[in-house]
């Protein structure tokens, strides 16, 4: 099974060589899709030296700053594999587990696979409390909308089949694509599971990104998908 890496790309200069090297070295068939989001800290001008050299299978160059699900898109519809995995760029998921995400997707019993920072067994990173409070609220408030039973919504290894991938359009740009994603995963009635994976946080200083803000975009985006989504379908475009 070929799987399709899905690197969404945002001022990672310090990390992106590292990651491309790491899923290089996985023992999977991968092809690697990266999309850079218009970063200015000098990722842009590393990434194409890096497709020269093999690292990069397909890249491509967003014209200003979008948002990671806008980045998202870009990638899934590059793709080619049988399956593809978002991943993220800063090295707090860890590609050598690749393995353990497709095994469900590979034995035929899934359509999707989630990667589950909670599920326990796993490395983690003890970072910020209230990180992990607000991830299990909206993991809750998701399952809630959804009659899905996950650990971790807000998880970036999410594994789809590419019939899975093709059926679902994603309209959020930013990071409102998380719970969209399940959203559509749920009400198209695709088989999910979960698996746990190991995971390293990065602190503020260290470059994450994600804030308060973004929680309350995931608020809507569940009540949008998970519910007025469901109750209202959008008509289709003529």
């Amino acid at each position: 099974m070929r799987l399709s890496v899905l690197i969404p790309v945002y001022n990672e200069r310090d990390t992106i060589e590292q990651l491309l090297r790491r899923v290089q070295e996985t023992p999977q068939d991968t092809e690697i899709v990266v999309v850079d989001d218009f970063s200015t800290d000098g990722t842009r001008e590393l990434l194409p030296p890096l497709e020269r050299e093999g690292l990069i299978d397909a890249l491509v160059l967003q014209p200003k700053n979008m948002g990671k699900g806008a980045a998202i898109r870009a990638a899934a519809r590059a793709a080619t594999g049988d399956a593809a995995v978002v991943q993220d760029a800063d090295l707090e998921y860890d590609p050598a587990e690749y393995g353990r995400l497709l095994a469900p997707i590979e034995q035929g019993i899934a359509d999707a696979v989630y990667g589950s920072r909670f599920m326990g067994g796993s490395a983690h990173r003890v970072v910020y409390f209230w990180h992990y409070v607000g991830n299990k609220f909206l993991t809750l408030l998701s399952n809630a909308t959804t009659n899905l039973n996950l650990t971790d919504m807000e998880t970036c290894y999410k594994v789809l089949r590419k019939e899975v991938w093709d059926s679902i359009e994603i309209e959020e740009n930013r990071f409102g694509m998380e719970p969209e994603i399940t959203a559509k995963l749920a009400y198209g009635g695709w088989r999910v599971y979960e698996v746990g994976i190991s995971y390293s946080g990065r602190t503020y200083a260290e470059g994450k990104k994600i804030n308060w803000k973004d929680g309350i975009s995931a608020i809507r985006c569940i009540l949008k998908y998970g519910i007025w989504r469901r109750i209202f379908p959008r008509k289709p475009k003529r």
